[in-house]
């Protein structure tokens, strides 16, 4: 078989990254400049910021995923790059620097779905896993349930209602004196408390049996917070944010684990920022154990935004043919399995 490389950009949010993958499974570099420091004064991220920072690094990062890898833009395949979905202004920097490479060298331009990268980051240290399967996209924007039925070819059978996992992670952990990034630090602060300290609610939605709803548990952490605050008692932080992360955990491994079962085909797969979170990972192991299903994950450098997956994800978009001409644009709400 031929040699595929594939030189793969990521700048949706507050990364700015860039890797060489090889035949899809390969990582020979992947290079990420984080901003989480410069966001964290502001308790979040700030767009503007962001996409300044990205045209500062984007470059640099580029340059040095190429030198990691030993390669030059002369050995690359095609060159694949996140347009969707993400922050509009950051995406157009990774966006423009993928065009302007592919137009000044002649290299194949494929734009990639970012959900989609998430998902092909378990091909990475996985090399056994093939589609179909049940993956569990979990991260600051997105909670989705979804059946990869082939490469590139993806089924949404369950998403959240209202906030995301991650989301309501960050929003929790604010309210609590925790700071950003909200989710590992209730990872790290559940440890020292009891997750059966505080009920808090695990929301069904009528109807969908697969889709989320985190805003009530959001507002049911908050009364409670308010609750001690009127009454004058102590709050124990640890025990609400464990018990909090339990309530979001076991809403997640139920979901998934029934929906595994009924589609049959004994693989779940987790991708996306909160999929490094150790509690999910416990759980997961656990119930898929329990219940005779394979289980996968990316390490946790795959799990946050990274280029490697986007690699992963842009090398079989190539093999299906899949090539973008230079009026690619940066399609902020871009909804997994559509092609623009």
């Amino acid at each position: 078989m031929e040699e595929i490389l594939i030189l793969a950009v990521e700048s949706s949010c507050d990364e700015t990254a860039a890797a060489v993958v090889r035949n899809g499974r390969e990582v020979l570099s992947n290079v990420i400049y984080s901003q989480i420091a410069l966001h964290t004064e502001f308790g979040g991220v700030v767009p503007e910021i962001a996409s300044r920072k990205h045209i500062e690094k984007i470059n640099q990062v580029i340059g040095q995923a190429l030198a990691e890898a030993g390669a030059g833009l002369k050995d690359m395949t095609a060159i694949a790059v996140t347009y969707g979905p993400g922050l509009v202004g950051a995406l157009l920097v990774g966006v423009s620097a993928a065009k302007a490479i592919s137009f000044a060298t002649g290299i194949p331009l494929v734009g990639v779905h970012h959900i989609e990268g998430h998902i092909s980051a378990n091909f990475i240290e996985n090399k056994e896993l093939e589609p179909p399967f049940v993956c569990l996209v979990v991260s600051g924007g997105h909670s989705h349930l979804v059946v990869v039925k082939d490469y590139g070819e993806y089924e949404i059978i369950g998403r959240t209602r209202d906030d995301a996992a991650g989301e309501a992670f960050d929003k929790v952990a604010r309210a609590i004196g925790l700071g950003y990034p909200g989710g590992p630090k209730i990872d790290r602060v559940s440890k020292e408390g009891n997750p059966e300290a505080i009920h808090f609610p695990r929301a069904r939605v009528a109807g969908s049996p697969y889709d989320f709803s985190f805003s009530g548990l959001k507002s049911a952490v908050l009364n409670y917070l308010n609750s001690c605050e009127m009454k004058g008692e102590p709050v124990n932080t640890a025990d609400v944010a464990a018990s909090f992360q339990k309530s979001v955990v076991d809403v997640l491994v139920e979901h998934s684990i029934e929906a595994v079962k009924e589609y049959g085909y004994g693989k779940f797969a987790i991708a996306g920022g909160v999929a490094s979170n150790s509690a999910l990972r416990g759980a997961f192991e656990q119930a898929c154990a329990e219940n005779q299903i394979a289980f996968y994950h990316p390490s946790p450098v795959f799990c946050t935004d990274n280029a490697a997956m986007i690699g992963v994800a842009g090398y079989y978009e190539y093999r299906k043919g899949i090539r973008h001409g230079y009026d690619l644009n940066a399609v902020p709400n871009l909804k997994l399995g559509e092609r623009i």
